[in-house]
């Protein structure tokens, strides 16, 4: 069975964004990012999908505890920052080349 023209050019658009996806995914795996308050007394590693890799605190902020939870999240709070752009970057290169309308993901 022949699959008219238009069905055709769409299903095969259907599997290009799908492996797209794929290749998305994939790389948004591979995103670490790092990012430090106080000076570098607090750093926070983040992965693509948003989960916190490792928290790195100096001793010297050890004993102010409001001092200290402030810095965790403004590195936490910068991390996620980073990882948003990180994925916007890639999702524009990836994406660009399929002539998709602007912010359609």
């Amino acid at each position: 069975m022949k699959i008219p023209g238009n069905m055709g050019n769409m299903q095969q658009m259907m599997r290009q964004a799908q492996q797209v996806q794929e290749k998305l995914q994939q790389e948004i795996a591979q995103i670490k990012v790092e990012a430090t308050a106080g000076g570098g007394m607090v750093t926070v590693a983040m992965d693509g999908q948003k989960n916190l890799l490792s928290l790195k605190i100096e001793p010297e902020v050890a004993g102010d505890i409001e001092m200290l939870q402030d810095m965790v999240l403004a590195a936490h709070s910068e991390a996620f920052k980073k990882v948003e752009e990180a994925v916007r970057q890639k999702m524009g290169g990836m994406l660009g080349g399929m002539g998709l309308p602007p912010g359609l993901f």
